[in-house]
């Protein structure tokens, strides 16, 4: 039953995800000096981009030890498969300080985030509820100490001049990694990121506040899509850089 669950759930978000690589291979750039990858989970960002686009470097960070665990078997057969392209991944958080944070660990690890899980909200329930029907699990979560950097301080140690694409999938906490980014935020040209509208992760800011940081800096909407079977939403903004 899992098994089928987990097929199921693999051709859903992989009709999804085409229509946000035919988002990109629209704008007719198919080459990319930099894709930097925050909340890489287990690497279905790399693998998807990487078999439709030409990519020098990919920076990838997940903050989970066990997913990341995970994501580095997976890289290693992606770089022998695109050798051409260096990836770096990094089990670190992303946000707007370079300290050690709580963080949630789910056994359900897309849902891992640095925010508080409501329990008690009807989202996790219903969510608990689908979970255990078909795994005989249980949400657990595992609260743990995970160091955190910001963006910022890593573009500037890369000395990266540019950034072609950041993607951002943290559960949440979108906007403390835009924050994290300062003046770097000049070097992107799109920002690609998922928002929740469910009332389990707990956020301390609204969508509007991510709109208008990113309208300050000079991005603008230009991608919507609501994600199959969830609260969420994934945009793309975007400023051309000089």
């Amino acid at each position: 039953m899992k098994i089928i669950f987990n097929l199921l759930l693999k051709g859903i978000d992989f009709f999804y995800q085409r229509k946000i690589i035919t988002f990109f291979k629209g704008n007719q750039n198919i080459e990319y000096d930099t894709l930097i990858d925050v909340g890489a989970h287990k690497g279905e960002t790399i693998d998807s981009f990487l078999k439709n686009f030409k990519i020098k470097n990919i920076y990838s960070f997940e903050a989970s030890k066990n997913t990341y665990t995970t994501l580095e078997i997976k890289i290693d057969k992606i770089r022998k498969q695109y050798n051409q392209t260096n990836i770096e991944i990094f089990n670190t958080g992303v946000g707007n300080s370079n300290e050690k944070k709580l963080f949630n660990e789910l056994s359900e690890s897309n849902s891992s985030t640095f925010n508080f899980i409501d329990q008690d909200s009807s989202y996790f329930k219903r969510k608990n509820k689908i979970l255990s029907l078909f795994t005989k699990k249980n949400f657990f979560i595992k609260k743990i100490f995970v160091p955190q950097i910001k963006l910022n301080n890593f573009i500037k140690e890369k000395n990266l001049l540019k950034i072609d694409i950041l993607k951002i999938d943290t559960e949440g906490y979108e906007l403390e990694v835009l924050k994290g980014l300062e003046d770097s935020i000049n070097l992107v040209n799109y920002i690609y990121f998922e928002h929740h509208y469910d009332n389990m992760i707990k956020k301390s800011y609204k969508f509007s506040e991510i709109h208008d940081h990113l309208n300050v800096n000079g991005f603008h909407q230009v991608f919507k899509i609501k994600m199959p079977l969830r609260k969420s939403f994934d945009y793309i903004y975007y400023k051309k850089t000089i």
